[in-house]
């Protein structure tokens, strides 16, 4: 069971790391990685080069923005009326359930996450939400409604916009579908585990965020970020001091009269429909690949 939309990983500098590919390769789920091409010898040197896509563009100093905005392209192109978009720096993907994380080898999550997406007529972004905001101690539901998606997404491709900016473009996104009058979903009941944003090299890190800890903010790459945020949507955005570092806050209240619109004429079988995923113990799991 795998996506019926293709899965496309943006990533530069990162073909020694290549975490969302090693899992995805893991979980035998079809993707393509998109390259600038002055590094598509590295990459292909570790990656089946048919899974790679080279970029007809290089080093503008504007992050991932315009590959994202090619990958939307290329999946019109090819038909799709929608795409996932990963980030390259996931390391695991989750089912939660019953207050039980478990790690997932199959790609039936994104096929349940696509048909739930695919019930209503105006869900414009979904994704999976980051495993560290899912604790085990917490009761969660299994998704929520009209707020930011990031780093997964599934997104809507006849949206009458596209990625902007240089910061937050995630975020950004979201609040543009939101004020359109779409709604988002950003799933619990499956996760992405993704490694801290500035932490590895390669990616943004070395393109957009720096100076963080500055002591003059209009130096640091967080405040950069956050007032990046602010100038685009000074109507739901603010800047705040927290963990000992800039942060964007935004209220999602405005969208909450952004109501889910169901698909008439669905035909949904009753019961649980588990894609045919089975938990299994660490044991069993290796008794199965012997």
């Amino acid at each position: 069971m795998n996506p019926k939309y293709p899965i496309y990983i943006i990533s530069k500098g990162r073909w020694e790391s290549r975490m969302t590919s090693k899992v995805l390769e893991k979980m035998r789920v079809p993707y393509h990685i998109v390259v600038e091409p002055q590094e598509y010898d590295e990459y292909a040197s570790v990656i089946d080069s048919k899974k790679i896509y080279t970029l007809p563009f290089s080093n503008l100093g504007q992050g991932s923005i315009p590959a994202r905005n090619w990958v939307w392209e290329d999946s019109i192109s090819k038909g799709f009326k929608r795409h996932w978009i990963l980030d390259d720096n996931i390391s695991e993907f989750w089912r939660s359930n019953y207050n039980l994380r478990v790690k997932v080898r199959t790609g039936a999550i994104f096929r349940a996450a696509e048909d739930f997406t695919d019930r209503y007529k105006n869900i414009a972004i979904s994704g999976f939400h980051y495993y560290i905001f899912s604790p085990d101690r917490v009761k969660n539901p299994p998704f929520y409604l009209n707020t930011r998606v990031y780093s997964c997404i599934l997104i809507r491709n006849n949206l009458d916009f596209r990625w902007r900016g240089r910061y937050n473009e995630d975020t950004d996104l979201s609040l543009r579908a939101l004020k359109d009058g779409w709604c988002t979903i950003l799933f619990l009941a499956f996760l992405a585990q993704k490694t801290t944003t500035m932490t590895m090299s390669g990616g943004n890190t070395d393109e957009l965020y720096t100076g963080e800890g500055s002591k003059n903010k209009e130096e640091d790459g967080r405040w950069k970020m956050a007032k990046s945020l602010i100038d685009q949507h000074p109507d739901v955005a603010k800047i705040t001091w927290k963990w000992g570092r800039w942060q964007h806050t935004v209220d999602y209240s405005p969208f909450r009269k952004n109501k889910l619109i169901r698909k008439k004429g669905l035909k949904i079988k009753r019961g649980i429909d588990n894609y045919g995923m089975k938990l299994i113990t660490i044991k069993d799991k290796e008794k199965e690949e012997e």
